[in-house]
C-alpha cells in the first residue's frame, strides 16, 4: 500500500483546466490526514452535544463527507448553497442560492466549508445562523488562508493552511471544473 501511494504521488503532473495551468500542492494522502486530525479534535471537543453540520455547497461535498465519515458521535448534515465567486476571483458580495431548512435553536453548528479565504463569506453566514438563535457556532474548513482573512469570527478547526494561491482539486473548482480531482492543485 505504502508504495502505491508513494509512485502516485511521483506520478501527479500538471494539469490544464480553462487554458490556465495548475501544478500538484497537496496530495490526497496529506488531505486526508489533515482531515483525520481536525476530526479527532471535534470529536472530543463535541462529544454528547449532537452537532449540525452545515457544509457550504458546492465546494465543501467532498470535504463534509470524508469529515462525516471520522464522526464518532451521534450528528447531522444539511447544506446551503452560497455563491461569492466567478471564475478565480471573489466579488465580494455573497448570495444565497439555497437556504437552510431545519429549525436551528439550541443546536450547536458546525460550519463546513471547503477554504476560507477573506471570510466574506463566512461572515455573510455566522449573520444569517445567529438569526435562528442556535446554541453556539464553530467553523470546519479544509483549507485557510491566513494572510488573505480579513474577518473576526473564529475558524476553528482548519485543517490546512495556505497561502494566498488560487487552488483548485478536491472540490474546488475553476468555473466549475476540477472539483472532482482527489488532489488539490495550485495555479501557475
Amino acid at each position: 500500500m505504502r508504495l502505491q501511494t508513494l509512485s502516485r504521488i511521483i506520478q501527479l503532473e500538471t494539469i490544464q483546466i480553462h487554458k490556465k495551468s495548475f501544478r500538484p500542492y497537496i496530495n490526497a494522502v496529506e488531505i486526508k490526514n489533515a482531515i483525520e486530525r481536525i476530526a479527532a479534535r471535534m470529536n472530543a471537543d463535541l462529544a454528547g452535544k449532537n452537532p449540525l453540520f452545515i457544509a457550504v455547497l458546492n465546494g465543501s461535498f467532498v470535504f463534509a463527507a470524508d469529515l462525516m465519515r471520522e464522526m464518532k458521535m451521534e450528528c447531522e448534515i444539511s447544506f446551503v448553497k452560497l455563491s461569492s465567486y466567478e471564475g478565480s476571483a471573489s466579488t465580494g458580495k455573497v448570495k444565497e442560492l439555497i437556504g437552510l431548512d431545519r429549525d436551528i435553536r439550541g443546536r450547536t453548528l458546525i460550519v463546513v466549508e471547503d477554504i476560507v479565504d477573506t471570510g466574506v463569506t463566512l461572515e455573510a453566514l455566522y449573520a444569517q445562523l445567529a438569526k435562528g438563535e442556535p446554541a453556539e457556532i464553530r467553523t470546519a474548513t479544509l483549507l485557510l488562508k491566513p494572510l488573505a482573512y480579513q474577518k473576526k469570527i473564529p475558524v476553528d478547526y482548519p485543517a490546512i493552511e495556505v497561502p494566498n494561491d488560487f487552488l483548485v482539486g478536491y472540490g474546488l473548482d475553476y468555473d466549475g471544473l476540477g472539483r472532482n480531482l482527489p488532489d488539490i492543485y495550485t495555479a501557475i
